[in-house]
Parts: structure tokens; sequence; C-alpha cells
């Protein structure tokens, strides 16, 4: 009878392990230093392309984890598999000690929304979207300002006037990567075509190496991608290709992904928003409501890796019109109705 009780307790314990790493949870990592029980906690909850796509999901997890060395907090990452993850990894992460949690993605805009109908207690945070609740601080990016100067690096660097963008999801965040880097395009070369092609995807890399190399045959030598891990396959295209065929990266600097063949990535700051607001909430000053991140704030720009491969006069040209647009001297169009109007700056 003993062994029999025993064996219903392990199995048990079994199941109730299994099930907390369905969600990705697993308990808070304390930072190096040590931060001890009691301390500030936080946690992002990524989309489904999860950590390792050395973009969008890889720069919020780079702001909790400057947080946690940096402040002491504990902080924890619960990845989704898929959509039907979101709602219960955002209702786990709070259940689990979380004091902040992050939505990383305008993908989790409905089910942050019902979760924080029910829980008006702790705090959360989403990037790239808005959800309208006095306990949720919404931070989204001026992309299309980040996008306007990659598009004045690929319109001075291409040598065929063909150039291609690879989106995502045809949604009216990404049109504003593309809305943006077609007008960088057209300020320094009206002559130059843009290829534009979504894939449908944000987590395939073969879609997007499958498209790439669509458009370098169709002429294109220098793409710029706002597809996420689909992206990737950009990036094997490229190295494929071999010298002359150009990529630019979104979100984080992605030059490693194909050294001989990145000009420039549009970096997003999304590791500058995860940190400051979690310094500002464990600092007793968590501000709900909406805040924007541009050229600005810091929140948007060229990659450091830049001049690796991309002449100075270039990049100094794309700074002067990057002081042109935080000087307010110009504003960079974000939807195709705007484009459609928009006169680019002399």
């Amino acid at each position: 009878m003993r062994t029999f009780k025993m064996l219903t307790l392990l199995i048990s314990v079994l199941i109730l392990s299994a099930l907390v790493s369905a969600c990705g949870g697993g308990g808070y990592e304390e930072a190096a230093s040590g931060s001890g029980e009691g301390s500030y906690k936080a946690a992002i909850v990524t989309d489904t392309a999860g950590l390792g796509d050395q973009s969008f999901n890889d720069s919020a997890n780079a702001g909790l984890e400057q947080a946690k060395a940096e402040l002491g907090i504990e902080g924890q990452v619960y990845e989704t598999a898929q959509p039907s993850d979101y709602e219960p990894s955002l209702s786990q992460a709070p259940s689990q000690g979380a004091d902040l949690t992050f939505a990383i993605g305008f993908l989790m805009t409905d089910a942050l929304d019902n979760v924080v109908a029910s829980n008006t207690s702790d705090q959360f945070a989403i990037i790239d979207s808005v959800v309208d609740a006095p306990n949720v601080a919404s931070l989204n990016f001026k992309e299309e300002e980040g996008s306007f100067l990659v598009g004045v690096v690929a319109g001075l660097m291409t040598e065929s006037d063909k150039i291609g963008f690879i989106g995502g999801l045809e949604v009216p965040l990404i049109t504003k990567f593309e809305v943006g880097f077609r007008a960088g395009v057209q300020t320094v070369n009206p002559d130059a075509e843009v290829l534009v092609t979504y894939a449908g995807d944000f987590g395939d890399p073969g879609k997007g190496k499958e498209i790439a190399l669509s458009q370098y045959a169709e002429g294109a030598d220098v793409i710029f991608h706002a597809s996420g891990g689909t992206g990737l396959g950009m990036f094997q295209a490229a190295v494929e290709k071999g010298p002359g065929h150009w990529a630019i990266g979104v979100d984080s600097d992605q030059y490693s992904l194909a050294p001989d063949n990145t000009l420039t990535s549009m970096m997003k700051r999304v590791d500058v928003a995860v940190f400051e607001t979690i310094k500002a909430a464990k600092e007793g000053n968590f501000e709900a409501g909406t805040a924007i991140f541009g050229l600005k704030e810091d929140g948007v720009g060229l990659a450091p890796t830049t001049s690796n491969n991309t002449p100075q006069e270039v990049i100094d040209r794309a700074n002067e019109l990057r002081q042109s647009i935080i000087d307010g001297e110009f504003t960079v169009p974000t939807t195709e109705e705007e484009y459609a109007s928009w006169s680019p700056p002399q």
C-alpha cells in the first residue's frame, strides 16, 4: 500500500511539472548578483518565433537580461509555440510571482485584453500595440523613421536600381516599415524600384529564402526584411548568391548572420523599452498608457556595424537626414495613403 501511495505521489508531481513546462514556466532565475527573496520579478512572453530569432524576441530578452544584471531583479521567459499559448502564458506569469509581465508583439493584443479584464492588480506591458487599461503600458515605435534611414542606405548602395522588401504579415505595423523604407529610397534615388513581397509568416526562414532568391533573380541587389524569423532565410540567400548581394536586417544588429553581405540593420530598441519600463516599475514609477520610441528617443536607428560594409559618405547622408527628422523638418509617411501624397525632402 505504501508503495502504491508513493507511486501515486510521484505521478502527480510529474503531471504538475509537465503542465508548468508546457507554458514555458519553471520558476524565476535570479540575477547574477543574487536578489534574494522578495526581489522584483519581471517576465516576458515571446511570440511563436521564440528565443533564437536573432531579432524581435531576442531583443526583448536582452532588455530583461540587462535588468537582471543591472537592477538585481529576477526574470523569466515564457516561450509560446502557438497563438493559443498567449493567454495562458500571460496569466501564468503573474500567478507565478511576476510583478510586471510583457506581451512581446501585437499578435497578443486580444489575449492581453482578456487577461487584464480579470487581473487588475498586476502590471503588464505590450510591445507594438495599445491595450487601454489602467495597469498596461503600451510601448510603440516609429518604425517608419528607422526604416527611412536604411532606405537611404539601400538607395545609395544599389547599382541595379532594384531593391527588395520582405514583410512578414501585411498589417499596418509592417506597412510602416515598408512605407518608411520606400520613402528613404525615393529621397536619395528616385529612379530606384522597390520590389515588395509579404511572406504571410514571421517564422518561416524557408519562405524568406525563397522570396529573397526570387527578388535577387529579378535584379534586386539590396533587400530589407521586416519579417522576424522569416528574414533569417534572406541572409541565407544573400550568402548563397555571393558578393554584391546585400541584406539589411531588422530589430537587432543582424550583421553576424552574413558578415560579407550585410549593409546595416534597422535597430528597433525593444531592449531599451523593456529595460526602461522594468526600471521605472521597480522604482515605483510604472506608467500606464502609450509610450512612443522614435529617432529622438533612440528607439530606432542604424546598427553599430553599419560602417563595416557601408561607405562613410553613405552613413553621413543617412545621419544628415536623421537629424532633419529629429528637428521636425519633415515627417516620414506611415501608410500607403500618406506616401502617395508625400514629397521627399530637398
